[in-house]
């Protein structure tokens, strides 16, 4: 009975591959999370009428999460580094498992909304160790497909999620959408009982920054708001301008805290490997580009091409399924000749993607629509694994978990700003061509019989190919960037030395 009980249990931890394992463990979590995030969405109109509340409230039944998600993924990271990924990890499951069960037995719009934070939470402690935990685990030469295969299984999660949560909605009711994540979540906790690696004793015993957490935290919080909350208040309304101040100040005060303190939140010195900081400043460019185009193509889809929900989100699918089906070659690729050709490469084909959107019009050819789609999938699918693998290369061994949550928080950041300020610029120009042809102030636009068809679908393409072309830049200037990451070996002796590191491990 003892030998059974043993954590990780032998009979993983004795055998060659028990990286695979450790994978599998870190790829339930992934889908969980992964999977949340897209199946929540096509409740949120079904919550609306069940609480019987404004479209505002609902909203935040996503926005509690992102933002808390968002926020906190750094200093779970860091917790981590100090007292061990594994250890966190489990508890991401248990957190995450609970707050599932919570925000199913909701009974009112604002428990549901403290529910999803306590949900948040165990999501930021699963995506904060998760490449962690891979990249400790996996040989510097076998880390790019590893993380490649999390980056497949989770794209094919967010594909099926808008799939599986209609059917689930439809046939068992909306609590379903969130129950469905406790079988999952239970049995990821005893996996990971039984299969992650003992937790590391730190050599040296460190303080925690509550100081710097508290700038950061609340600092980023007060900057995602001006973005997100910009468009419904007014970019000039004196909320704004507060959160703003108070996004500066609060960041400001971090960065002076964190030069002094002697145990920083987040170690800025990461930020001196060239690899690390150009990875972090794509990878949050590449999520901008891939939300910015799921966020408006649907629009396009059923505004103007006047095509049926359905059809739309079975359109949206390939772009997820492309970004799976080549991750793991990518990130395998890019173990034996670099991130470097891949990083590029993959953000000029996503650039090329954009450029044959800039040709759509009020007609199209579905076929080629659905090629240059692919495309994109594919142009991410190139990018992100080898970008991830050489961000976590770059990073040494006792930060892992602090370079992990500040990967997946400029993730979340791309994901934030790309919906955003796509959405801004894309309003303005729309409501500026119809300011133009004399149609000032509409608030409604396809709602509104005085403007004629046409001219609402001319409103609409002005704003949406602007919107595109900017994506296109942002394509080429990452693709730019990723040219001039260092790559691993001679020409980055500070990686090189933490390749060593974990290929010992």
């Amino acid at each position: 009975m003892k030998k059974f009980l043993q954590f990780p249990h032998p009979f993983f931890s004795a055998r060659p591959t028990w990286k695979w394992f450790i994978l599998i463990n870190v790829l339930i979590g992934a889908t969980m999370s992964a999977l949340d995030v897209s199946i929540v969405n096509v409740a949120m109109p079904t919550l609306k009428n069940e609480f019987n509340t404004t479209m505002a409230v609902v909203e935040w039944v996503a926005m509690a999460y992102m933002l808390t998600l968002t926020i906190f993924l750094p200093f779970f990271g860091r917790l981590a580094d100090m007292f061990g990924r594994s250890r966190l990890y489990n508890a991401g499951f248990v957190v995450f498992t609970v707050g599932s069960l919570f925000c199913g037995m909701a009974a009112s719009a604002p428990f549901i909304i403290a529910a999803r934070v306590l949900q948040a939470v165990g999501a930021g402690l699963l995506q904060a160790n998760s490449v962690a935990l891979i990249t400790q685990a996996f040989p510097a030469n076998e880390r790019g497909k590893a993380i490649g295969i999390q980056g497949a299984v989770q794209a094919i999660a967010m594909a099926v999620g808008p799939f599986v949560g209609g059917i689930l909605i439809a046939s068992v009711g909306w609590r379903a959408v969130f129950y469905i994540n406790i079988p999952i979540g239970i049995l990821g906790t005893i996996a990971g009982l039984l299969i992650l690696p003992p937790n590391q004793k730190v050599a040296k015993k460190e303080s925690i920054d509550y100081l710097g957490t508290i700038f950061f935290a609340s600092g980023l919080a007060f900057l995602v708001l001006v973005f997100n909350e910009g468009v419904k208040l007014g970019w000039g309304s004196n909320t704004i301008i507060v959160y703003s101040l108070h996004a500066c100040i609060l960041l400001g005060l971090f960065v002076f805290t964190e030069l002094r303190v002697e145990h920083p939140l987040i170690d800025l010195k990461l930020f001196k490997n060239s690899t690390f900081l150009i990875g972090n400043l794509t990878g949050m460019l590449s999520y901008y580009v891939l939300f910015a185009v799921l966020f408006l193509m649907p629009f396009y889809f059923e505004k103007v091409l006047n095509y049926s929900p359905a059809l739309t989100g079975s359109l949206l699918t390939p772009i997820p399924l492309a970004m799976a089906i080549v991750a793991p070659f990518a990130g395998h690729i890019s173990d034996k000749y670099g991130s470097r050709i891949m990083t590029s490469s993959g953000m000029l084909v996503s650039a090329i993607a954009c450029f044959s959107l800039l040709f759509l019009g009020v007609h199209i050819h579905l076929a080629l629509l659905v090629g240059e789609l692919i495309l994109l999938g594919v142009g991410m699918g190139l990018f992100t694994p080898p970008n991830n693998s050489a961000i976590m290369g770059a990073a040494p061994k006792e930060k892992l978990g602090v370079a992990g949550g500040i990967l997946n928080m400029m993730r979340s950041l791309g994901l934030i700003f790309g919906v955003d300020i796509s959405g801004v610029i894309f309003t303005t120009l729309e409501h500026k061509y119809l300011a133009d042809k004399g149609y000032a102030n509409v608030q409604h636009i396809f709602h509104d019989s005085r403007i004629p068809l046409a001219m609402k679908d001319h409103a609409f393409m002005r704003g949406f190919l602007v919107v595109i072309g900017v994506l296109m830049v942002l394509n080429v200037v990452a693709a730019f960037l990723s040219t001039a990451k260092k790559e691993r070996g001679a020409a980055d002796p500070e990686a090189a030395n933490a390749a060593k590191e974990f290929d010992g491990i």
